[in-house]
């Protein structure tokens, strides 16, 4: 899952992107309002963490929330904030804005707000992600196959959790890439294909079916719980 974190504090926005990257998500960092929504137009992003203080533009993070809800209703939107009172609050939620969380805070509690909004996103399912005999957590970022414990990679869970939640549905390469990849993947390499066929191996046992299917000249499918025997 990719997330963009807008946060002018270098600091804090370093802070939050590395304990987004070890959860496994994918995270590009933005420090203006200008650039947030330069960003939101052009990338692919599963949930966004706003700061309510930015520079470059009137009205700073509440005017993004607003700009990027007008853009795109469904991304999750959790917004940051040194203001703790309730009027501030109120103009978040009303901007458009789905969480709100005021600074300083814990960064378990961050993970935690940043898992909730996911689940309630358009493409989540249920808190653990099944299909077949494939179960995949996101809160505890593990994978178990029958009763087999399955050791992924940061990558390979992100990229077999978006292929879970779009169960059923064939996700291209490039899709791939937008929502599991930051913005700076080199994007002539083969990766894909190749953490495609790291999943594989370890997901799949002598005698049990390959429960990734490539689809040719379109990308790859997880079959829907009800398809699989």
């Amino acid at each position: 899952m990719r997330i963009l974190v807008v946060e002018d504090d270098t600091r804090i926005a370093d802070v939050v992107r590395r304990a987004l990257t070890e959860a496994s998500y994918a995270v590009d960092v933005v420090h203006s309002a200008p650039a947030a929504i330069t960003a939101f137009e052009i990338d692919s992003y599963d949930l966004v963490i706003l700061d309510l203080l930015l520079p470059g533009l009137p009205g700073g993070g509440m005017e993004v929330c607003r700009i990027m809800r007008a853009t795109d209703n469904s991304v999750p939107i959790l917004m940051l904030t040194a203001l703790d009172s309730p009027r501030k609050k109120v103009e978040g939620l009303d901007a458009g804005a789905d969480d709100y969380l005021v600074k300083p805070f814990h960064l378990v509690e961050l993970l935690a707000r940043v898992r909730a909004l996911l689940r309630r996103a358009p493409h989540a399912t249920a808190p653990i992600l099944q299909v077949g005999d494939l179960s995949l957590d996101p809160a505890t970022r593990s994978a178990k196959r029958a009763d087999r414990v399955i050791p992924l990679t940061a990558k390979e869970f992100s990229v077999l959790e978006y292929l879970m939640r779009n169960a059923g549905t064939v996700v291209s390469s490039s899709e791939l890439i937008d929502h599991a990849w930051d913005n700076n993947y080199d994007g002539f390499s083969n990766v894909v294909q190749t953490y495609i066929r790291y999943l594989r191996r370890k997901l799949t046992l002598p005698g049990e079916s390959d429960i990734i299917e490539t689809v040719r000249g379109f990308g790859y499918l997880i079959a829907a719980p009800h398809d699989l025997p």
